[in-house]
This record gives structure tokens, sequence and C-alpha cells, in this order.
């Protein structure tokens, strides 16, 4: 669960905050992922790391979108996060360890639910620079990504673990839905432009 950030000093792509009920929704953060990954350099390994649990409705989020993109069983990506293998607040840090490991510099884009104002409840935030997972909460965790992705599932503020035992799942399933299908879309898309491009090189 993460904290609520609508401005990051010194970025270089504006954020996006998104209402799901937006029509063109779809459109806009594909194109604003696209635009992050112009940052992505030749053959730099992509990796996704959806942060929450399954044991809160609230906190699904990142579970959700991770066993969703998982179906896809797609080489143009790593994923950490699932509804089976969650990534939260105990295994954070070995996660991300794991990663630094396994793969020389990659691109992190990381998924989490957060709090908000109740006029933004329901909507979807594409950010440059890391997420800060357990600010919400007051937790102390590692930030995580190069950008990163939250849905404001419900309104921070106040006793935020009941809030979060409280949210709508039903709210909690569309922005994941959401949120997976346009990832899956915009880097199927930018892997096709790249792979074009390196041809045009050749």
């Amino acid at each position: 669960m993460s904290q609520l950030q609508p401005t990051i000093p010194g970025q270089e792509i504006p954020y996006l905050k998104i209402p799901h009920t937006e029509p063109g929704i779809h459109s806009a953060i594909i194109h604003r992922l696209l635009l992050h990954f112009g940052q992505v350099t030749p053959g730099q390994d992509m990796v996704i790391v959806c942060i929450g649990t399954d044991r809160s409705t609230g906190d699904c989020l990142g579970p959700l979108v991770g066993s969703a993109l998982a179906k896809y069983h797609s080489s143009h990506f790593h994923l950490y996060g699932t509804l089976e293998e969650p990534v939260h607040a105990m295994n954070l840090k070995e996660t991300l360890d794991q990663i630094h490991s396994s793969f020389v510099d990659p691109y992190i884009i990381s998924i989490d639910a957060c709090l908000g104002q109740t006029s933004s409840v329901g909507s979807i935030q594409v950010v440059q620079g890391p997420l800060r997972p357990g600010a919400g909460v007051n937790k102390e965790l590692p930030p995580v990504g190069d950008i990163h992705l939250t849905g404001i599932v419900n309104v921070g503020g106040f006793m935020e673990y009941f809030v979060l035992q409280n949210t709508r799942l039903s709210l909690v399933m569309r922005l994941s839905e959401i949120i997976s299908n346009c990832l899956y879309t915009a880097i199927k898309e930018w892997t096709r432009g790249s792979i074009s491009l390196a041809r045009r090189e050749l």
C-alpha cells in the first residue's frame, strides 16, 4: 500500500492520473507508458514488480495485476508478485536483492494500491520515479521502480488498515484489469517497435 504522490519534483514526463470510468483510459495509459519506455535502452531487461497481499481486499491490486500478466506467458518482461506468490512487506527487500543479482541494471515497473482523496478513488496513476510501498500505512520499505503505476482503491488519512479491509473488491478487480491490459499492450507495442528499429539499422 503506497502513499499517493501527485507530483514528483524534477520529473521529465508529467504524471498521469485518470479515473477508471474515463472512456479513453486504455489509450491514455498505453500512450503514457510508451513515452516512459522511450527511456529503456536496447537489451535492457524489463522487470515488473507487483506489490501487495492477497490477505487484504484493498491491498490485493498488485497481486491481481501480476496474476493477470502471468497468464500471457510473455518473454518480453520478468514478473514478480502474483496471488500465488505475492511480493509484500515481509519479502520485498529479498525480492529486490534477487532481481538485482539476476539482471544488470533492469528497467523496473512497480505496481501497487494506494489510498487518496475521495474524489480520486477509482483513478489510476502512471508516475515516473520509484514507488514508496508501505508509506500509506506508515511502513519503511525500500523504494521500487523506474516508473510506477498505482490504483487509488479507497480514502486515506484515517484507520488505513480498516479501510483496506473494507474496500470494494469489484473496484480493485476493475483497476487490475485495466492496468494489466494496458501494461501488456504497451510492452508488446514497444517491443515490436524496438525489433523493427533494430532490423532497419542492420
